[in-house]
């Protein structure tokens, strides 16, 4: 027993970015004994690694909503689209399709946002807490959060979502174009562009990879076994139904030789590759990858650069600035799991940003990266039990992996310690609130 009177475990984290690294973090400090497997040479090394550095509870609305099949057919074929969709023969990818059109209803969205907005203001409060406790220093600001709209009909279907995040506690304003350029008077030179906004106060910023790098350096300090450059090959399963168990992961160690690594839970934090691994062993989950993309500028006119973390609503862009770098990332590409390139989508981040900032920084090197963001039909995460005992989830998060970080980690470890997380969010596999009961991972086509 540990000192909180939960039974002290053996839990293996698969996976080391910013979710797995948050769940050894609290799974540690429950008393548990944690090693974490990650194939990398260290952690945040893929989609923990470059993402737009936004911590965005206000701005959580999720990609399927009544406005989306539209700008989807609108958007199909062009290779700059704020969300491109390439048909391939893959099952996972149509019935992905076909789950996230059902999730776009105003009925299912309402209940979504209600949903990511509890879940990542637990997060929120989680963040500020480890912030605290650890001292680690992440380029983060608390300046908010400004959404500006060059649409004029954007700006007005926005004011819906605006007043449903307020009624939720979170305090999105929406304000004129003239009170956008004095949050941030960067954006001056598109003043006669810029239809209105919102803005959001106590939003925050930082570099993903920075905070979740330090997390997993005092999380090894505190008896954390981090095993780098490590590939999980499959899990073992026995027993059926409610008998079923996972007796062990299997490995390649960076030797390159196959072992059996044993524990009393096991929990999956692969994002997109949680997919593959679990399918085997009967766990079916409703993620696809979306490849999203960013540029990092040096800044070279600070007076010129954003200091408000920005979003661009008309090219579905965020910006942050992280101490002398701007970051700016965005764009869904639906064409699985590559991470190549697309040069036409980095030019057009690029071409956008000088746009709005063309004083501010060196565009004659930027730096490009694409990640794989797990990402469910709902933009609702899997956090909590599977349909086997001894298996957890905290997995899917996909644009939003850095906002709920710490609250998923915070949550997980909870629930492998045996309790309910003290948030109103439909954990998978437990009893929600009023009731009622998040069913687990349920099979393609079920």
């Amino acid at each position: 027993m540990n000192k909180r009177g939960v039974p002290r475990m053996k839990v293996i984290v698969l996976g080391a970015g910013v979710i797995g690294t948050a769940s050894a973090w609290f799974l540690n400090k429950a008393g548990h004994e944690v090693t974490v497997i990650e194939r990398q040479p260290g952690a945040a090394q893929e989609t923990s690694f470059a993402n737009g550095g936004q911590i965005s509870v206000s701005h959580a609305e999720p990609w399927a909503n009544p406005s989306a099949p539209l700008k989807i057919l609108k958007w199909l074929g062009k290779e700059d689209a704020p969300l491109l969709y390439r048909f391939r023969p893959e099952l996972l990818q149509w019935i992905w399709g076909l789950s996230f059109l059902r999730e776009c209803t105003p009925a299912r969205t309402a209940r979504n946002i209600r949903q990511i907005v509890a879940i990542s203001e637990y997060s929120r409060q989680t963040l500020q807490s480890v912030r605290a406790e650890t001292g680690i220093e992440y380029d983060h600001l608390v300046r908010g959060i400004l959404h500006f709209y060059t649409d004029k009909k954007e700006f007005d279907d926005s004011l819906p979502a605006a007043r449903l995040m307020r009624e939720l506690g979170c305090p999105r304003e929406s304000i004129a174009a003239d009170e956008v350029v004095r949050i941030e008077p960067a954006l001056a030179a598109i003043r006669d562009k810029i239809a209105g906004g919102d803005f959001t106060a106590n939003d925050e910023s930082g570099d993903v990879f920075k905070f979740t790098t330090g997390l997993a350096r005092k999380s090894a300090t505190a008896g954390v076994d981090f095993r780098f450059n490590t590939q999980v090959t499959r899990l073992l399963r026995e027993g059926t139904g409610s008998a079923a168990r996972i007796t062990a992961v299997e490995v390649i160690d960076p030797q390159g030789r196959h072992q059996l690594l044993q524990a009393d839970a096991y929990v999956v934090a692969m994002g997109s590759f949680s997919t593959s691994l679990l399918q085997p062993v009967g766990v079916n989950l409703m993620i696809y990858p979306g490849k999203g993309y960013s540029a990092t500028y040096r800044i070279t006119n600070p007076d010129a650069a954003p200091t408000v973390s920005l979003t661009d609503d008309g090219y579905k862009l965020v910006v942050s600035r992280l101490g002398d770098r701007l970051r700016v990332a965005g764009t869904c590409e639906l064409n699985g799991y590559t991470r190549e390139l697309n040069t036409t989508r980095c030019a057009a981040i690029t071409r956008r940003t000088r746009e709005l900032f063309p004083d501010a920084c060196d565009y004659g090197n930027p730096v490009y990266w694409t990640g794989l963001r797990p990402l469910t039909p709902s933009n609702i995460p899997y956090i909590g039990k599977s349909a086997i005992a001894n298996l957890f989830l905290n997995t899917g998060h996909g644009t939003l992996g850095w906002t709920m970080g710490c609250g998923s980690g915070r949550a997980i470890a909870e629930i492998v310690s045996g309790r309910v997380p003290d948030v109103d969010f439909a954990f998978t596999g437990l009893p929600a609130p009023g009731g009622r009961t998040r069913a687990a991972p349920r099979a393609l086509g079920a």
